[in-house]
């Protein structure tokens, strides 16, 4: 976030949505000034593939603060990546660390960077307890490589591995996810940014500094070490990146760079009005891609509802620490108390036998998430016109 910090200190509850803080020694915009890159060429029609695009001559590298880009080879003219979905301890803020699920050690998981027009190859490895897959959001591609587990594909169980492949022909900033058992993986952090920048747009048209931002809620409750994946409202840990103030990294801009900020949001349940102080900015991006010029609109506040994102760009000429943060008041608050047991990570070998006498019917929740409970909600009784476990795949 854009904080202002000098000379005061800064509380965890002002620290809203765990803002990243963005120093730009500048940002305002002017109606009249705002970056607003032209709609990128179309590509000429041709039986060729495009040359895979390169930082320098296509684009200018993608900054994810308190991140990582996802390093990849190019072999025989495929850009070839590699994501391993695992859990392991993150610390969200000094104070606060929790064990969680997320792709190559981090979550969200390193921001995928490409060029519009490259032939793409992605291994995914599941060393999770459960299966998995991988859904391209918002990408366009083949239906096989959706990663839609029980319509265009079966998971990966555990110990396998997984390879997607297609042609990217589209720009714009999309995202990642697990695409089984949503409600338990998504909650447990296997969410990651998917930048594409479009061909053809020269050097003075892009931004100097562009930035990625995914937002996310968790339920953590004291005292525990992990997150809760059963809540539905009641989120008491929001990040920018996985990270909470003030363990979050600044977007640092030089006087007078234009300046884009693309923000993911795969939050199980919230919707995030994004201020940033100090500036004006225009939209420039939905998850669809580039907004025309004459279309695009000045603002200060985005909102970024849930699976969408948004893209906003701006001149960085007033000088300062500058807040970036939601802008819904409840969003301040961190590490709320809450009820619901959270069965994941625990062994509950034997409690079902011990527990059967005294509560005929009793099953011991899911230790790894909630996906195979379908199958099981087969065998037991429901009520009347209901679906209830019935709805996940």
């Amino acid at each position: 976030m854009l904080e202002d910090i000098t000379n005061a200190r800064i509380s965890r509850r002002r620290a809203m949505l765990s803002g990243a803080a963005a120093v730009a020694t500048g940002a305002m915009l002017n109606d009249a000034t705002a970056l607003a890159a032209d709609a990128p060429a179309s590509q000429p029609a041709s039986n060729e593939p495009a040359p895979p695009g390169e930082p320098g001559r296509d684009y200018n590298p993608i900054h994810t603060p308190n991140g990582q880009t996802l390093e990849g080879k190019l072999i025989d003219g495929v850009k070839v990546f590699h994501l391993v979905a695992h859990e392991f301890e993150h610390e969200f803020a000094p104070g606060l660390r929790a064990r969680v699920w997320g792709y190559n050690g981090r979550t969200p998981g390193p921001t995928i960077e490409v060029v519009e027009g490259d032939r793409v190859r992605f291994y995914v490895t599941n060393r999770l307890p459960a299966p998995t897959t991988v859904h391209w959001h918002g990408i366009l591609l083949p239906n096989g490589m959706d990663g839609v587990s029980g319509l265009n594909q079966r998971p990966a169980e555990p110990g396998e591995t997984l390879a997607y492949e297609f042609t990217v022909r589209q720009s714009g900033t999309n995202m990642y996810h697990s695409h089984f058992d949503e409600m338990t993986q998504q909650a447990m952090g296997l969410v990651g940014m998917f930048v594409i920048h479009p061909r053809g747009v020269p050097p003075e048209k892009r931004p100097d500094r562009d930035f990625v931002l995914m937002s996310h809620e968790w339920r953590i409750d004291p005292g525990t070490s992990r997150p809760n994946p059963n809540e539905m409202t009641d989120f008491n840990v929001l990040t920018f990146n996985g990270k909470v103030f003030p363990g979050t990294a600044p977007l640092v801009a030089g006087l007078g760079q234009r300046v884009r900020i693309r923000i993911g949001n795969l939050s199980p349940m919230s919707h995030h009005p994004i201020h940033l102080h100090g500036y004006h900015f225009k939209v420039t991006e939905t998850g669809g891609g580039h907004i025309p010029e004459a279309a695009q609109w000045p603002d200060a506040t985005v909102l970024v509802s849930v699976g969408s994102t948004r893209a906003i760009e701006f001149v960085a000429d007033a000088p300062g620490d500058w807040a970036l943060h939601c802008h819904m008041s409840h969003h301040t608050m961190n590490q709320m108390g809450h009820g619901i047991p959270n069965m994941v990570g625990v062994n509950p070998d034997g409690l079902g036998a011990k527990v059967r006498p005294l509560l005929p019917g009793y099953m011991t929740m899911g230790q790894t998430g909630m996906g195979g409970m379908g199958e099981h909600m087969q065998h037991m009784g429901v009520p009347i016109n209901s679906i209830p476990m019935l709805g996940a795949i």
